[in-house]
């Protein structure tokens, strides 16, 4: 493509807005967090209870990613967006108002179905709109968005913690900070619905649905009006031959009856992105840390930190994946996660009990256990973290990229739910050791597999992927 057609400021503004679906993404992951306490004491809840209430939204993720894939090929990748948008203010207020742990969990399968149609409709957006020389760096922002979004959920719950004196204590209105926590994100949920208004429809998704001329048009805005006549026609010749619109039965190779081999190879990068237990730490790092000594204060400004850290992370991502490439970055992050929750899991190997009950970590294993667990997520950032993303958002051809986001996605959101939801009982049994060094295993075996199954895709065309 003729970089100098490129409309850098429409290009701009169109990854700007999908973006701040990954910002609602990683807020509505995040703020749960801080909120244990609160939820555990309000609620009268043990450790499965935890469990549950927490990983609740991963129920509706995982519906969220799959209904989102088919719905976006129906109403549009904009249009689901916005739906999304709804989910987050709607499930925001419910949470924060939740009078009892049911009630709690309704809201979070609410907000998990934005989460989930976000995180599959907002990547395959992004690469639909930018050129192929830079798709994999703008696609890539997702990722920062996601952990801006975690990290500004951290921050809001140290702030509303600290002001109040604690996350159960009373705030405004006579209401906990737990709840304002929740509260919050309805500001940024509005922000992304209002914003949306003010950008066009996928042109994948217009050819898709026969409307070739609005598809033209939103083409010559991001790319002249020469480069947009060739686009539909290569867009149009990447559709099925019969022309008929995406469906959930084009993912059977036709000629041999069977799954496409590109479904299974991007289920395998989707589940092995959660079965690292990345999301443990995003999830209950605020636990996982007073677990080994930490007060609350000081474990809500390492969540801070560790976000901060990622931030940096995915920057680095941003400079090296369409110079690299996906697979080796891919290969980069399995080993360095293998090696840095190994040493995770030996660190705690050596916890004892301390005189107050609680774990403690002797000498300086919790400063080795700290910068571990740090440097984890700078690889994974680095890596799996954007570059999952990217790769579902462009690997599969036009014709059943809606759909095979879908099973992907859904793949994605149950292995994160049973990595989030057994995590809590893992603590108890069998311990953090063996825990850590299940998912140091899964990092090495992802190795095997990113070298085994995946095709680079850096610089190639949407309308030249084959599956």
């Amino acid at each position: 493509m003729d970089r100098v057609e490129v409309n850098t400021r429409l290009v701009a503004l169109v990854v700007a807005v999908a973006t701040i679906g990954g910002f609602m993404f990683g807020y509505d992951s995040g703020v749960i967090n801080g909120t244990q306490s609160g939820l555990e004491a309000t609620f009268d809840l043990g450790s499965l209870g935890i469990g549950v209430n927490v990983g609740a939204i991963l129920v509706g993720s995982s519906f969220g990613a799959f209904i989102a894939g088919r719905l976006s090929d129906r109403i549009g990748r904009r249009g689901t967006m916005m739906l999304a948008a709804i989910l987050f203010m709607g499930s925001a207020l419910l949470a924060g108002a939740a009078g009892s742990s049911m009630v709690f969990i309704i809201a979070r399968i609410i907000g998990g179905l934005g989460v989930g149609a976000a995180s599959v409709t907002s990547p395959v957006y992004i690469s639909e709109m930018t050129p192929a020389h830079v798709r994999g760096r703008l696609s890539s922002v997702q990722q920062v968005m996601i952990i801006s979004g975690l990290t500004g959920a951290f921050l809001a719950n140290f702030v509303l913690a600290r002001w109040a004196g604690g996350s159960t204590a009373t705030l405004w209105l006579d209401f906990p900070a737990w709840r304002w926590m929740f509260w919050l994100q309805s500001i940024p949920a509005l922000i992304y619905f209002l914003a949306l208004l003010g950008i066009p429809e996928s042109p994948r998704y217009l050819v898709a649905q026969g409307r070739t001329e609005e598809a033209r048009d939103v083409l010559t805005r991001l790319f002249g009006a020469a480069t947009a006549q060739r686009k539909v026609a290569e867009i149009g010749a990447s559709l099925s031959a019969d022309h008929h619109r995406p469906k959930l039965s084009d993912l059977i190779d036709r000629s041999t009856g069977k799954i496409r081999p590109i479904l299974w190879v991007g289920i395998g990068i989707a589940v092995f992105q959660q079965l690292v237990g990345i999301n443990v730490v995003f999830y209950y790092g605020a636990t996982l840390w007073q677990a080994v000594g930490f007060s609350e204060d000081s474990a809500l400004q390492t969540n801070i930190i560790s976000g901060a850290v990622s931030i940096g992370a995915c920057l680095g991502a941003i400079a090296l994946i369409d110079r690299i490439g996906r697979k080796p970055l891919l290969l980069i992050g399995s080993a360095g996660m293998t090696v840095t929750l190994g040493l995770v899991a030996w660190a705690f190997s050596t916890a004892v009990p301390g005189a107050d009950g609680a774990v403690h970590l002797p000498g300086s294993f919790g400063v080795i256990a700290l910068l571990a667990a740090n440097a984890y997520v700078v690889f994974f950032n680095i890596s799996w973290g954007p570059v999952m993303w990217v790769m579902l958002g462009e690997m599969f051809p036009n014709q059943i990229r809606g759909s095979a986001l879908a099973v992907a996605g859904f793949a994605q959101w149950i292995a994160n739910a049973a990595i989030s939801v057994s995590f809590p009982s893992m603590v108890s049994w069998p311990g953090l050791p063996i825990t850590y060094t299940l998912y140091a295993t899964a990092a090495f075996v992802s190795f095997l597999f990113v070298r085994a199954t995946v095709t680079e895709t850096r610089g190639r065309e949407l309308e030249d992927m084959q599956g």
